[in-house]
């Protein structure tokens, strides 16, 4: 599976090998129950986040992991957010510190 990241109007493909989807349940579930506590999503602490705001904190972690160059983090940010949005067909990131401007297109 792909899915189609933009960021800053680049598109970047992100590839989801099927293992990640299927043998990552667990972390996906850890991240999710550290999100049950609630996350400070840039300069927002949201007390508890919907799916979509979950989406877009993990579109912030493929970010990161673009600016590092860690293939592996993106791939597991990209399966954690189609595990969790049915449908979704891209992720356009923003760069600007806000990651609840990041938008999530179902």
């Amino acid at each position: 599976m792909i899915l189609d990241v933009f960021v800053d109007g680049q598109e970047i493909k992100i590839e989801i090998p099927e293992s990640v989807l299927t043998d990552a349940d667990d972390f996906f579930k850890k991240m999710d129950s550290d999100m049950d506590k609630g996350w400070k999503i840039g300069p927002t602490y949201v007390e508890n986040p919907d799916a979509m705001m979950r989406a877009q904190i993990a579109a912030d972690k493929i970010l990161t992991a673009i600016d590092t160059e860690n293939r592996t983090l993106a791939q597991l940010m990209a399966g954690y957010i189609v595990s969790r949005i049915p449908g979704v067909r891209s992720v356009n990131i923003d760069i600007h510190g806000e990651p609840l401007n990041t938008e999530i297109i179902v």
